[in-house]
């Protein structure tokens, strides 16, 4: 074994999308030694790279911390499940491999937030840099792009049935050729019918350099300051406390639930909350943990006339198929994901940008007591919609003064007026598509609740009911403009203190209109180059 070195350049807490990322640039050069400390393990397991696998690896707890938030009056009292990443590549190895940029006015509400640096053309640029070209589904090309993320369009690869959903679409109104005005198939980071996460593009890449040591079972406790600096990090070990100095920087890429927890638990947020827990504070920072924004969708369910993934993923012989063309072809049900149609929409003609991102999958399930997912059995399909920018604030704060208990989250869902509008409107509009002639003509029936009778205050009341979670939590450390607003200024520095950067997540100085984990890669690629002119100016 590898002893643990005392001290390093760089201390990257999390090896999820956006630690890999750092880990891969941070180390590129071999002027600087970089450790990455990850509490979860190895993501060599099959589940993980097997892209429906992620109905697997859902509740896992070997793979995931399985937070679940507290009751939300919005919701009904109901408590939500948030999966979250605890292996390397974080939740880019559980997730749905979903790739979705956003939308530009995402980029100029973060500019308009404080986060100066981060408009719409010089994040489309970083992105450019990110990605490898669209390749098709099942290509031979040898993989020869290591330090980008690998993308496929599934383009004749989708299930037959969403045709149906592209002539829906059409009538309409929408353009079925555009992600983010319209309708089209999505972008997945996969490659050759296998999951390419952040640990396959960055991490993997950049395991043979001298300078950089991951870190795996390593749990941390806290980040300790000494004289306004970050200067050491304290963790757990093979069941012993280690201590590790960094001489140039401690970044926090644990995620948008875990570094506010983190914080917390080094003495770092709210004064009157850390003195309540019996923590002494190291920094007064009132807005650590603030500002936590998701993502709520609904779905509507309806049983088919024509074939659909159910009809091969709702019985066991089917899913035994499909698993012998996956191991012997990697094609096939297994090599994809159900998420197959989306893009973004409006709610009326009125607005001026999108505001809804649509979901239309050739399959239809019921969530079961495990919080997953069972497949029905007989052929069957969901519309699903999610509103793009939330006004509604959660927080994130702690249950105890122990790294080991998780954290308190309270969403907060549905508490403006403007979401609760936002839940009507996304049932208005879900009833529009399904009254389409090309749904029509593949309907046998809607899955009870047929939300078409309801009226809009009955829309609202079904919304609280079911709408979930679609696990995209963000902003509880934003960039902004000074410590009243925001924890970081828009080089993703903590207000206040020196050597202490986030880069996840919870940077967001808002939520993005969709999918968050492409602009956290895309975060990370940029902070990298601030991180490293830092330590050239102080060489």
């Amino acid at each position: 074994m590898t002893p643990l070195p005392d001290s390093c350049d760089f201390i990257i807490i999390g090896a999820g999308s956006a630690g890999c990322v750092l880990a891969n640039r941070l180390s590129a050069c071999g002027r600087y030694s970089v450790v990455l400390l990850e509490a979860g393990g190895s993501d060599q397991k099959f589940w993980i790279r097997t892209p429906l696998g992620y109905a697997k690896t859902f509740n896992d707890p070997r793979v995931n911390w399985c937070y679940t938030t507290a009751s939300d009056p919005g919701l009904n009292g109901r408590s939500g499940y948030w999966p979250r990443g605890r292996v390397l590549g974080g939740s880019s190895s559980i997730n749905a491999m979903a790739w979705v940029r956003g939308l530009p006015h995402d980029y100029e509400r973060w500019v308009n937030s404080g986060a100066t640096v981060w408009d719409p053309h010089t994040v489309n640029d970083a992105f450019d840099a990110l990605e490898c070209d669209k390749g098709t589904k099942h290509s031979s090309r040898s993989i020869d792009s290591q330090g980008r993320v690998l993308l496929t369009d599934l383009g004749d690869h989708r299930h037959p049935f969403t045709d149906h959903f592209y002539t829906a679409a059409a009538q309409m109104g929408w353009r079925t050729d555009h992600h983010i005005d319209g309708v089209t198939t999505l972008s997945s980071n996969t490659i050759n019918g296998r999951r390419w996460s952040a640990a396959d593009a960055f991490l993997r890449p950049a395991l043979t350099r001298k300078n950089l040591q991951v870190i795996t079972q390593a749990t941390v406790a806290r980040i300790d300051l000494e004289d306004g600096r970050a200067s050491n990090v304290v963790f757990e070990y093979q069941g012993q406390r280690h201590e590790m100095t960094a001489r140039h920087e401690v970044v926090s890429s644990a995620g948008a639930i875990n570094t506010p927890q983190l914080f917390l638990l080094s003495g770092i947020g709210p004064a009157s909350e850390l003195r309540e827990r019996g923590i002494v504070v190291n920094h007064d920072l009132p807005m650590v943990g603030k500002n936590l924004q998701d993502h709520l969708a609904i779905s509507n369910y309806f049983y088919a006339s024509e074939p659909t993934l159910n009809n091969v993923l709702g019985n066991w012989p089917g899913k035994l198929m499909a698993g012998i063309q996956y191991i012997l072809t990697k094609r096939g049900p297994l090599s994809l994901s159900v998420n197959q149609i989306s893009g973004f929409v409006r709610s009326d003609s009125d607005t001026a940008v999108p505001d809804l991102q649509l979901y239309c999958n050739p399959v239809s399930y019921r969530i079961n007591t495990r919080n997953s997912r069972d497949v029905d059995p007989q052929a069957g399909f969901l519309l699903g919609a999610q509103p793009c920018r939330p006004s509604s604030r959660g927080d994130v704060t702690l249950s105890a003064a122990d790294p080991q208990a998780a954290p308190h989250i309270q969403p907060n869902s549905l508490s403006t007026p403007h979401d609760q509008q936002m839940a009507i409107k996304t049932g208005r509009l879900l009833n529009a598509l399904a009254k389409t002639p090309a749904i029509r003509a593949v309907t046998v029936e809607a899955v009870a609740p047929d939300t078409a009778k309801l009226n809009d205050a009955e829309l609202l009341a079904d919304f609280r009911e079911r709408a979930a979670t679609v696990f995209h939590p963000t902003s509880t450390c934003r960039m902004g403009r000074d410590a009243s607003d925001s924890v970081l200024d828009p080089q993703l520095r903590v207000h206040g203190i020196r050597g202490l950067r986030v880069v996840d997540a919870s940077a967001f100085p808002c939520i993005t209109s969709g999918n968050t984990n492409a602009p956290v890669m895309m975060l990370a690629t940029r902070a990298a180059k601030m991180i490293l002119d830092d330590a050239s100016e102080l060489r």
